[in-house]
């Protein structure tokens, strides 16, 4: 919420935030402000009761579960979380409001077995449902009581109990209250417990990320995962099912913030281990949190190798920038999904949903690691290792996987000369397209290449560009030289006002810049996205998650400026010497919240979302030591989305070793800036932003993609 007006006095007060002492400036308020949300800054492991026992549960069970999760070595492996789900409380609460556990299934009480798992070295979770009544219920005795208008009591009482993880359902809600604020109330109770206690929003796919941005960016709810889909069930179709809705959700997961297919039915009867190898090995790339729900204590030795395989929990567990997500589909039953690994590999999944063993190929042009004269390939699954000029293929079995991480050996190729390149004239390292290939400097004709009319976005034309047609990807290699990449998106006319299309930008397979969902007859959406220190550029455009029938992309005017090649680090990613805010902390990698760390959300300008840079409030002072090393700075500045006022105004400055070496323009609600500054190897850079006559109420100013260029 934005005020007209605030409060004029401030303190200094110093924060340690990632590890990073910041100096802030914070407003003086009533009450203290809620911490951010730093829980689960890896995907959440452990083991959840309702996929094998359903109701049948009871104290005897979840010790035994605790006990097999550490004699299994699946503890050791990173299993942590031992989840208490449905039916552990009574039908009813008791004269004081409290839930009550079962009797006789928890004797006694939650916190005993609470203490247990925490004795072994575990955490323990437990379950709830944002209504009057939970999902389900034991024979004869009914659903045991939801939390709505009891949260804080709840959440108090589940903190004193040692409750480290709550999965918070979606049935009994009958007093006709919002998703969002069902799911707010509850967020900020356990926030107010506090306690740590990591925040599962079972919400069943119901709030899609894409139209339900406050439940997973908002400063209210801020969900440590969240339900993408409805239930799974040891049903192989099922599962394949879920992955498929996982297509199009891999901007909105983050650090801290999960896209949640559900848990694992690994081991369940069900299906072949082949089937569950795959169900664990697309789980691990998506980022997804890797719940077990099995029998823990009778798990076979197939079943506890896939479950702790050391490689694809290490996939999993590595947030390289970006989820994993569907790279290529062939439209034969066989995939390519992939994901950037922090080391920068990419694990590539070579996927068959057919029934018999078939080839699936890639390249490593495809995957996002073009221009290299060989690389490394490690079977994830059977440890072999092998070598490649670029070629990945393998026989996959019927519903099976092979996974590959590759590493790039070997030499580079050449960067593109200095100067401005349109893509549309450059040759690329590789593409792929639904209909027809990608065209160039026309529109998507979907049959031969060369079928396609002019470029035309919103009634404008365009001589250059990329025309598409979802989902489609665009490879292209820049050597580490090019430091912007720059372009007009949005759907062709001749769809008319048909089509829809998210466009996104990634360097060597993360993900830097996309856009909401853009319908046809809309303008086009400008789209500048800092580059420097990549190799590779990867242009994708998605389809609206509604079917891909008139889904002409077009990337028009896409260009890249270019110069000599040079390490790229962001600044919201580096040690900062201190920050000064006008309004709570300085933001990494998101818009300023204006209270608590980690409160803002997604840094977005001109109607495009950042993954990275820094989200302050006028006035500000950000200070980034640079040693001598660092000879450019690259950004898009301008007042965050989340402000829209005709008083909010500021001007953005670098300041190098005491000199202003960049000023903007001032810059009101929608208006942008491009920073592209030479730097002489200063000992620090200043990030300044200045208010103006006008008040700073309002002025919430993004350094959206800011990149440094080093040595």
């Amino acid at each position: 919420m934005r005020f007209p007006a605030k409060l004029a006095c401030a303190a200094a007060v110093t924060a340690v935030v990632s590890g990073v002492l910041v100096v802030v400036s914070t407003s003086a308020s009533a009450t203290a402000p809620v911490p951010g949300n730093t829980l689960a800054a890896t995907p959440p492991m452990g083991w959840n009761s309702w996929n094998k026992f359903k109701c049948d549960i009871d104290e005897a069970k979840i010790k035994s579960a605790a006990d097999a999760m550490v004699s299994s070595g699946m503890a050791a492996a990173g299993y942590k979380y031992v989840n208490i789900d449905d039916c552990w409380a009574e039908r009813d609460r008791d004269a004081n409001g409290n839930l009550v556990p079962h009797r006789t299934a928890f004797p006694n009480g939650i916190k005993a077995v609470a203490d247990y798992i925490h004795s072994k070295g575990l955490k323990v979770g437990i379950y709830s449902s944002a209504g009057d009544r939970t999902c389900t219920g034991r024979p004869n005795e009914g659903q045991q009581p939801g939390s709505i208008g009891f949260e804080q009591k709840d959440a108090d009482q589940w903190a004193s109990w040692g409750i480290d993880l709550l999965k918070y359902d979606n049935c009994g809600n009958r007093q006709g209250k919002s998703n969002l604020e069902r799911y707010t109330a509850m967020g900020n109770a356990l926030r107010n417990t506090g306690r740590d206690i990591v925040y599962s929003l079972c919400n069943w796919g119901e709030v899609d990320p894409i139209g339900g941005g406050p439940y997973i960016f908002g400063p209210t709810v801020r969900g440590n995962l969240w339900r993408t889909t409805f239930d799974i069930s040891d049903n192989w179709g099922v599962v394949v099912s879920l992955l498929d809705q996982q297509k199009g959700l891999e901007p909105f997961a983050k650090v801290g913030g999960w896209n949640d297919p559900d848990m694992l039915e690994v081991g369940n009867g069900n299906q072949t281990e082949t089937e569950y190898r795959s169900h664990f090995s697309l789980w691990a790339v998506l980022n997804a949190p890797l719940i077990a729900g099995n029998d823990l204590a009778a798990m076979t030795p197939g079943i506890k190798a896939i479950l702790t395989n050391p490689d694809m929990i290490a996939v999993n567990q590595d947030w390289g920038g970006s989820q994993g997500r569907l790279l290529r589909d062939y439209g034969n039953g066989t995939q390519v999904w992939g994901k950037p690994m922090a080391d920068g590999s990419v694990v590539a999944v070579l996927f068959n949903r057919n029934t018999a063993t078939t080839t699936v190929s890639t390249t490593a042009a495809e995957i996002g690691l073009g221009g290299s004269s060989s690389y490394g390939l490690k079977d994830l699954w059977s440890k072999a290792t092998t070598t490649s000029t670029g070629a990945i293929s393998a026989s996959v079995a019927g519903h099976g996987v092979v996974v590959f991480k590759v590493s790039r050996a070997g030499s580079t190729a050449a960067a593109p000369a200095a100067g401005t390149h349109q893509l549309g004239d450059l040759a690329w390292l590789a593409s792929s397209n639904s209909w027809g290939p990608v065209e160039r400097n026309t529109s998507n004709g979907e049959s031969a290449a060369g079928d396609g009319k002019p470029l035309n976005i919103g009634g404008t034309a365009y001589a250059k560009g990329l025309g598409a047609h979802t989902d489609s990807a665009v490879h292209v290699y820049l050597g580490n030289a090019c430091q912007r990449f720059e372009a007009k998106v949005g759907i062709d006319a001749e769809s008319g006002t048909n089509g829809s299309a998210r466009f996104q930008v990634y360097g060597d397979g993360v993900l830097l810049a996309y856009t909401d969902v853009l319908k046809g007859g809309a303008p086009a959406v400008t789209m500048s996205v800092p580059t420097k220190g990549y190799r590779t550029l990867e242009l994708r455009a998605t389809d609206g998650r509604d079917g891909n029938g008139y889904d002409h992309a077009d990337w028009a005017d896409a260009k890249i400026t270019c110069a000599a090649p040079s390490n790229g680090s962001h600044a919201g990613d580096r040690t900062w010497t201190s920050s000064t805010n006008g309004w709570g902390p300085v933001e990494r990698n998101a818009s300023n919240g204006e209270t608590a760390a980690l409160d803002g959300t997604v840094l977005t300008l001109g109607g495009v979302r950042y993954r990275h840079g820094i989200g302050a409030h006028a006035d500000s002072t950000v200070v980034l030591p640079v040693n001598g090393a660092c000879h450019g700075f690259d950004a898009l500045v301008g007042l965050d989305v989340e402000v829209n006022s005709a008083s909010a105004s500021v001007v953005f400055e670098v300041v190098a070793d005491g000199t202003t070496v960049y000023t903007s323009p001032t810059l009101r609600a929608g208006q942008t800036a491009p920073v592209a500054v030479a730097l002489n190897r200063p000992a620090s850079v200043s990030l300044v932003v200045r208010g103006t006559a006008d008040g700073n109420g309002y002025d919430h100013a993004d350094w959206a993609g800011a990149r440094l260029s080093c040595d």
